[in-house]
């Protein structure tokens, strides 16, 4: 997998709390190109952290309806990926970020 592709597939890691709970337990959650597919979240986390992945699950967060000056509008959605590593590797997202 290139490089290009890697930092496409990839986009940002997902700050939150119950991020912040999952990374206790393997866990970390990513957010990624809405075309992104398992096998390319995989084989970029592995490639990129240089760690063994043990599971992906992806998660399509649907935007928001708000109004604004009464008018509605959608805010934009995004695909988050949950990735498990294997026992006792872990990834420091605030580093790479």
């Amino acid at each position: 997998m290139s490089n290009e592709r890697i930092l496409n597939t990839l986009r940002a890691p997902h700050i939150s709390e119950k991020a912040a709970r999952l990374a206790e337990h393997n866990q970390y959650v990513f957010v990624v190109a809405p075309e992104a597919t398992k096998a390319d979240v995989q084989a970029a986390v592995e490639k990129m952290f240089d760690v063994k992945v043990e599971q992906v699950n992806l998660v399509n967060a649907k935007g928001k309806t708000k109004s604004f000056r009464f008018r509605a509008g959608n805010r934009q959605g995004k695909r988050k990926a949950y990735v498990r590593l294997a026992e006792g590797q872990t990834i420091d997202v605030s580093a790479k970020a």
